[in-house]
């Protein structure tokens, strides 16, 4: 051996385990967040030879950081690699276009500042999750910070549910979103209170004690009514008022002065504030502490400013929110933030409703917010779909100001790439119908776990016979299809001739054989050992449960562990315990 070679080979431990954790590293990176050990030890011995010798003792260390990687978020993983240098040195720019976006206008490294801010009446969708995705990605990319903030001060017509803040950050954990700081507005009030008094203090509000009917008439012809006149101590003596609760719903709210002329008649004297009777629709968090509450536009303008935000990614119908929100910053004096409005994302086969979502739930149309058949977070979940497939299709979509059409089936392929990495193979049997096969000898079926990684090991599955026959199942599709003198192929069995009567007989065991003659190949289950499983399959409107069998190595499968059953498609397993799998896409 040579000198070289010898000093590669008394590599210290320290130096071997930062080797493989970029390794490890990469091929995570690589493949959606999951290093497979196998890979990483491959690569490790092809580019040090050297070290082969030691391959068995090098493979505990490689295991042992692959599952230090793998607890690590793709974002992290992602950080940890360029921390490496083995993503290369990039400005902010160029990392924001490397994640597949067009750099942030006004942004400076360092100083950018995001935030999700989603109302907890609901849990998220497909279509929610792209603002978090969005916001998130361009924080990280110019090593900003991202917010998320709960806009939850509407209790009477938008009631938050009780629930639904921490199922959010859960949804948010799922896919990777990480935040900051977090912020409830309903815990806020004061800070809104203090504002609305300044507001008023400089002439930008008024209290408004006009008819509803008045106030449209109003509007509809561009006059500001008379209560705009009062001087701003009067203003605040109704303000207080109606803080000490001496207003009743709809008798008084909290208008912003703006151009009454704008062509837009919502923009025109936009209410701030209004009453709710929290004694009949009392906030999950506060209860009936408050009777005044914000709008969405007044919190919401208030906190971007007090929390730094420096961009504003949401969709285009949000543009006159922007509008109507720049008149408080106009009063105050702050610069208003960099905001982007993006096309609405229409997503074919799916409800992103959330109002249509609930009604179904309520008709007992769906099961609940993880129904395998709708597009919320939780059942995108559920049906075995990963967070790498959500994000990289709305980093896609992007920020285009278009509206974006697109199918489920477009998340289904980017998904597909991932998990068909992950899934090892069964035969799963549906509708099982039992076939006699006459052989000489106990049968035994070799079943590559992975037809790609020939590491992860083949499965023996053994069909014991009496009296010279094999007891099977196949499935009542194929049974059907069967006519007496056809010939057919067990997946890694045998080739069969099919007798009638639902018997068979052994041609040979020759997978040569069965190419040449072009016979059909199919699942099977020995009757022996094998398992009672269940699937549900989501297909279009309908929720489909499939029975059948799976073959005795299914019971080496764990819950939530990706699978695909072979000629029926991707599944996850859902209960070990009933052998419960949901079906994710063929």
């Amino acid at each position: 051996m040579s000198a070289a070679a010898d000093g590669r080979a008394a590599v210290s431990m320290e130096e071997l385990r930062s080797l493989i954790t970029r390794l490890a590293l990469e091929n995570a990176v690589k493949h959606g967040g999951r290093a497979l050990s196998q890979p990483v030890l491959s690569k490790l011995l092809g580019s040090r030879p050297e070290l082969r010798p030691r391959a068995r003792e090098i493979l505990k260390l490689v295991e042992e950081v692959v599952a230090e990687v793998n607890r690590l978020s793709p974002d992290d993983q992602r950080r940890m690699l360029e921390g490496l240098g083995a993503l290369g040195e990039a400005s902010a720019p160029r990392a924001a276009e490397r994640r597949g976006l067009p750099p942030l206008p006004e942004a400076e490294e360092g100083r950018v500042v995001t935030r999700f801010a989603p109302n907890p009446d609901f849990v998220l969708h497909l279509g929610s999750a792209r603002p978090a995705v969005l916001s998130h990605e361009y924080a990280r990319a110019y090593k900003g910070r991202f917010l998320l903030r709960f806009e939850d001060t509407d209790p009477k017509t938008k009631a938050p549910l009780p629930e639904a803040y921490e199922m959010i950050r859960e949804d948010l954990r799922w896919l990777g979103v990480k935040w900051d700081e977090e912020y409830i507005q309903s815990l806020r009030m004061e800070v809104y209170y203090e504002y609305a008094r300044r507001l008023i203090e400089v002439g930008g509000a008024y209290v408004c004690t006009c008819p509803r009917e008045v106030v449209s008439e109003y509007r509809a012809k561009g006059i500001r009514c008379a209560c705009a006149a009062r001087p701003v101590e009067e203003q605040l003596e109704l303000w207080e008022r109606m803080l000490a609760g001496g207003f009743k719903e709809g008798e008084a709210v909290l208008r912003v002065k703006t151009d009454i002329s704008h062509p837009n008649p919502s923009v025109r004297d936009w209410i701030a504030f209004r009453v709710i009777d929290t004694e009949k629709h009392p906030h999950p968090l506060t209860g009936s502490r408050y009777v005044v509450w914000p709008t969405y536009n007044f919190a919401c303008a208030i906190d971007d400013h007090l929390m730094g935000i420096t961009h504003i990614l949401r969709g285009a119908e949000h543009e006159v929110n922007t509008l109507k929100q720049r008149y408080i910053y106009e009063y105050f004096g702050w610069k208003y933030p960099v905001a982007i409005h993006f096309g609405r994302m229409g997503i074919e086969g799916a409800i992103l409703s959330k109002s249509k979502i609930r009604e179904g739930i309520r008709r007992g149309a769906y099961l609940g917010v993880d129904d395998p058949r709708l597009a919320t977070l939780r059942a995108l979940r559920r049906r075995g779909i990963l967070p790498e497939a959500v994000r990289e299709l709305v980093l896609q979509v992007g920020i285009k100001p278009s509206t974006a059409r697109i199918s489920l089936e477009n998340l289904f392929a980017l998904n597909r790439k991932r998990v068909e990495e992950l899934a090892n193979r069964y035969m799963f049997v549906p509708d099982p119908v039992p076939l006699e096969v006459r052989a000489s000898g106990e049968l035994v079926g070799k079943i590559p776990r992975h037809p790609s990684h020939p590491e992860r090991g083949v499965r023996e599955v053994r069909v014991p016979t009496k009296d010279g026959v094999g007891l099977v199942y196949i499935s009542g599709d194929d049974a059907r299809a069967l006519a007496p003198g056809a010939e057919v192929r067990l997946l890694g069995l045998a080739n069969l001739r099919y007798l009638g009567g639902g018997r068979a007989e052994v041609v040979n065991f020759d997978v040569e054989y069965a190419k040449e003659k072009g016979l059909p190949i199919i699942q099977w289950a020995p009757q022996e050992g094998s398992l009672r499983a269940r699937a549900l399959v989501a297909r279009g409107d309908e929720l489909l449960e499939v029975s059948g069998v799976l073959e005795p190595g299914g019971a080496e499968l764990k819950q939530g562990e990706h699978a695909q059953f072979y000629r029926f498609g991707f599944v996850v397993l859902e209960d070990p315990g009933t052998m419960l799998f949901i079906y994710t896409h063929d």
